[in-house]
């Protein structure tokens, strides 16, 4: 069986009600499920979350709830794998899970191709247990400097002389989807400095991250211009 998994809590501090604000004239978690659904990759599409009202609105869009996030998981300090490990645990009561992924709740950008094709990548893997979405940076943090009391200090002193089309590429976490396989592991770890994960590679356009209300308006712009296109 696969799941997905949309954490989803209550208490957003930058953004009041950021999981179920409107984007675009839609709730924002409505994208994330609608897509989740549309990949027909899963058997449960699920929202863990500690909130009524966007519990509410996760089922108007055809998620299920059958759990409330318990409250200790649900502050601005829990981990999110801890998050997904408590609805594994809830469904491997009953049910044997091969696969779960975890899609964050303000990823209006993503679509069904992406889950799919990062689901070949990890079902195709024999030696990999984990499987993220990942972007390159837009500028090489090979050319980074920090500024100290005695001045400007290169972060990587022995590439200042190296052309920059000469360095090694440098990718990021895009903050989208994680997929974990679970037939032989029912622990979630952190994958993002793991040796068991594969990285799948969104487009920069594709990776917008929603924190403040000025990255809201400008992910709508974007969102907007990509439509119209």
């Amino acid at each position: 069986m696969k799941i997905a998994i949309i954490p989803a809590r209550g208490g957003s501090k930058r953004i009041p009600k950021k999981n179920i604000k409107l984007f675009c004239g839609k709730p924002i978690i409505g994208y994330a499920i609608t897509t989740a659904i549309s990949s027909g990759l899963f058997d449960k599409v699920v929202v863990s979350t500690d909130c009524f009202e966007i519990a509410e609105i996760a089922k108007q869009f055809g998620a299920e709830v059958p759990f409330m996030r318990d409250p200790a998981l649900a502050d601005d300090f829990a981990p999110t794998r801890e998050v997904v490990q408590d609805a594994l645990n809830f469904f491997e009561q009953t049910q044997s899970i091969d696969y779960i992924c975890c899609i964050y709740p303000t990823t209006p950008f993503i679509n069904p191709e992406q889950l799919i094709n990062s689901f070949d990548m990890l079902n195709q893997s024999n030696k990999k247990n984990a499987c993220f979405s990942a972007t390159e940076f837009h500028y090489s943090p090979y050319r980074g400097f920090t500024q100290t009391e005695n001045g400007l200090e290169l972060l990587f002193p022995q590439h200042v002389s190296n052309r920059s089309q000469d360095l090694q590429k440098a990718y990021h976490d895009a903050g989208q989807f994680y997929w974990y396989k679970t037939i032989n592991d029912k622990e979630i770890k952190k994958v993002i400095d793991s040796s068991d994960a594969l990285i799948h590679i969104l487009p920069h356009y594709l990776v917008h991250d929603i924190d403040t209300q000025d990255d809201w308006v400008r992910a709508e712009l974007y969102y907007k211009a990509m439509k119209q296109n």
